[in-house]
């Protein structure tokens, strides 16, 4: 019996003992629940959004999840789906539901879904520009995020007029609505309460009518696990009052969520900023300035102590120096001379009259020297007396202006000044020659002027002396006559005259050569030898060859209106074949302007430009024919022939020379060598004539070697075009003119 006793009373010990562990499961079970993993998408806010201060997901959404799960016994944990759609979440194992769903779609694989009653109602709005309002929703362009695409399919069913086009963020939905690749922008309106507190979005509205309102709802897959967890789901919804609801839902709607960025301050505050960085600029920029207008009064000062003269406030030497390259290389088509001038015993002027005096004397012929030159010229006191400029040459009649303007008042400087002594100046003068442009050396120049200056020093007078009188001559003729060139243009100094080119056989004139003459207003006639190779050495031809090809088409073009049709052959110089000036195309337009046919100009290149630049040569040839010109080889056999360049060079007509019958050597040499080139011409099928002809028995062999068009004193000598306007139809065996 004790034995029984003690067993019902261990019994009663365990009945209690499971009794208080089946109350304490009870309880915690009843506080905890079970957990429920719910995704949803966190950057939605004010509906889900991830508080800064604890780290936690909350929001609208979050609070009404909360209360249903918790009413059906759930312990909710809130977890940020990472995958791209709610779609792809569904197929996720991370969650046991996910939110929010408005209708039941299909996951990303295909599988069905179920969901759970309404949580609440969202009402979802449009936002356009402020400038804008949508009367009708047909035919309208919608920018929606990418993670919305169940509400986009929502919309798609309820407005199938609707073309919607889906972003990654709410940034690139702003900047297509603005750059007006969509119409509108569909959010839910809590969404839109947050995201239009950002500043930079004050031209952004939402439309006063809601679109509809989607029912926010939980999902998972339709399995019997999610069925059993949205049934539960729903018990725990049906529970949510409509007080909590709007508690909950104006709780996080009034409250200013939205948390400015650097952007954010930057679009607010922009004007003052900008203000802000105006001034900084402004002061960044003045004190720069200040900065560099300090440095550069150093280096002024500097440079004043190293580049100019103290006492007469020129150049130094050293300024001389520089000045004169720099010019130089600014301007190499001046013609330039440098002077060295030294005033005669002036240490007896210091000594006798006072160190004062000489420097006064200094002082001012450095003031003379300042007036007279121009800003492509330079002046230096080298030292003591001695003076160099670098002169512009112009004639004669400049150094006589200077002598008046300069050299004078100086030599009378001190009988001015009553101290009864007139100033001795020897100067030397050197010209600069071409080489000095291409290797500046001042220093050297200087040293032939000198010794040009010495020479003057040596015969006890004053003047001035050329160290190379032949340069200075040079030099003067290249000034008069590429100086003078605009002013003979316009002045028509310039003249064509023509030398008629006849038919040995019939006497008949089948053509001129343009040639060029000069009447210089100055100097009178100038010969072609003495401008034309100055104008093509200073690059000035093509100016000159465009005017006379211009004069002879405005004589053609006369002719033309008169009824007398006549063919002109023009030089084209070989320094006028370079790319960059389209030579053939200037000729087209000048027979297109003066309604001219291709054939009335022939085109004479000098032989020797067929051996410079064959290749150009070439090209400018083929485009002349193509344009319709006859081309004609210059010269040939003036001592650059080259019988490849007959080979290579599509001519039409060659300008045989005369020198093989009328320079020295062998005449009857000449004469077979000529007999064999009009021979080797025509077998090649070019036309051709002879120029230089000055004698009958000239004309005679070659009209016995089957040349019969000549051009040449015997015939007719270069004229004016008003005489060979007159000029009619003339046989040689009557009317040829004998040379002059």
């Amino acid at each position: 019996m004790l034995k029984n006793g003690r067993l019902m009373k261990l019994a009663a010990s365990l009945a209690a003992l499971l009794a208080c562990f089946l109350m304490v499961f009870t309880v915690y079970g009843e506080e905890d629940g079970d957990v429920l993993i719910v995704g949803v998408p966190a950057n939605r806010c004010p509906v889900f959004y991830i508080d800064e201060k604890t780290d936690e997901i909350v929001g609208i959404g979050v609070d009404m999840m909360r209360i249903a799960a918790e009413n059906a016994g759930y312990n909710p944990s809130f977890v940020d789906i990472q995958e791209a759609t709610l779609k792809d979440a569904l197929d996720s194992d991370a969650y046991d539901v996910v939110m929010p769903f408005g209708s039941a779609i299909p996951s990303a694989k295909g599988n069905p879904s179920i969901i759970s009653s309404s949580l609440m109602e969202t009402p979802f709005t449009f936002v356009t520009k402020q400038d804008r309002n949508l009367s009708q929703f047909s035919n309208l362009k919608v920018g929606m995020l990418r993670a919305q695409s169940g509400v986009a399919e929502t919309v798609r069913k309820r407005y199938p007029g609707l073309t919607i086009n889906t972003y990654e963020t709410i940034q690139e939905c702003v900047k297509a609505l603005r750059e007006d690749r969509v119409d509108a922008l569909l959010n839910n309106s809590y969404n839109w309460s947050y995201i239009l507190q950002k500043p930079a979005y004050s031209d952004l509205k939402i439309q006063p009518t809601a679109v509809f309102s989607v029912s926010f709802r939980v999902g998972t897959l339709d399995t019997p696990e999610g069925q059993a967890v949205i049934e539960r789901l729903n018990q725990g919804i049906e529970r949510i009052t409509d007080t909590q609801r709007q508690a909950i839902t104006l709780d996080y709607t009034s409250r200013r969520l939205y948390k400015y960025d650097l952007s954010d301050y930057l679009y607010q505050y922009k004007l003052a900023l900008l203000a802000a960085l105006i001034l900084i600029a402004c002061l960044i920029v003045f004190f720069v300035r200040k900065q560099k207008a300090a440095t550069r009064k150093r280096e002024e000062q500097l440079r004043q102590l190293v580049d100019i003269d103290p006492l007469t406030n020129m150049l130094s030497m050293s300024g001389f120096r520089k000045r004169v390259e720099e010019l130089l290389r600014t301007h190499p088509d001046i013609q330039y001379l440098i002077t060295y001038n030294n005033i005669r015993n002036f240490k007896f002027i210091n000594d006798s009259l006072g160190r004062e005096a000489g420097d006064d004397l200094l002082r001012f012929w450095s003031g003379k020297l300042l007036e007279n030159l121009s800003e492509e010229e330079a002046a230096c006191r080298i030292t003591a007396d001695h003076f160099a400029i670098l002169r512009w040459i112009q004639d004669e009649e400049k150094i006589k202006q200077d002598e008046q303007r300069i050299i004078e008042p100086v030599r009378n400087f001190l009988i001015g000044q009553d101290k009864g002594t007139r100033v001795q100046i020897c100067t030397g003068i050197y010209v600069l020659t071409p080489e000095d442009y291409q290797n500046i050396d001042v220093d050297k120049m200087l040293d032939f002027a000198r010794l040009a200056e010495q020479r003057v020093c040596s015969t006890r007078k004053d003047g001035y002396e050329f160290y190379n009188p032949e340069e200075w001559k040079r030099g003067k003729q290249v000034a008069d006559v590429c100086g003078h060139l605009p002013v003979a243009i316009r002045e028509k100094e310039l003249q064509v005259w023509y030398q008629p080119q006849i038919n040995y056989e019939t006497g008949e004139i089948i053509g001129a050569e343009a040639l060029c003459r000069w009447n210089h207003n100055k100097l009178g006639w100038l010969r072609p030898a003495e401008f034309i190779p100055i104008l093509e050495e200073a690059g000035l031809i093509y100016d000159l060859d465009c005017y006379i090809w211009n004069c002879v088409c405005e004589d053609l073009q006369r002719w033309n209106k008169q009824g007398d049709r006549r063919t002109i052959s023009v030089n084209l110089s070989r320094c006028d074949i370079r790319e960059e000036l389209n030579t053939p195309g200037h000729f087209f337009d000048l027979i297109k302007t003066y309604d001219l046919s291709p054939d009335q100009l022939r085109i004479e290149i000098t032989e020797s430009a067929f051996a410079e630049n064959p290749e150009l040569l070439i090209k400018t040839t083929v485009k002349l024919r193509e344009f319709g010109f006859q081309v004609e080889m210059d010269d040939f056999g003036s001592g650059y022939s080259s019988l490849h360049m007959l080979k290579e060079v599509p001519v039409d007509r060659i300008k045989l020379d005369l020198d093989f019958l009328s320079g020295a050597g062998d005449p009857e040499r000449g004469r077979i060598i000529i007999s064999h080139v009009v021979q080797m011409v025509q077998s090649l099928g070019m036309n051709l004539i002879a120029e230089g002809v000055e004698n009958i028995s000239q004309a005679n062999f070659l009209k016995s070697r089957g040349c019969v068009e000549m051009q040449g004193f015997y015939f007719y000598k270069p004229m004016s075009s008003k005489e060979f306007e007159e000029l009619g139809k003339t046989k040689t065996s009557s009317n040829a003119k004998e040379p002059n």
